[in-house]
């Protein structure tokens, strides 16, 4: 595979999601809204993208 990685970029406010929405964008490592990250593409962390799928921007 030639791109092993993902950026996420939280766009949306956590604020009235579930706490399992909640701990999933703490476990990707997003904190406020605008922050990104760029992880591994795995299918651990392509399944918690997907829960929190409404609530993200990917480069």
């Amino acid at each position: 595979m030639a791109n092993k990685t993902i950026t996420v970029k939280l766009v949306k406010s956590v604020i009235g999601c579930t706490e399992k929405q909640k701990a999933n964008v703490r476990g990707l490592g997003l904190r406020k809204i605008g922050s990104s990250r760029t992880l591994e593409n795995t299918p651990a962390v392509r399944g918690m993208v997907k829960k929190i799928i409404h609530l993200l921007e990917f480069k």
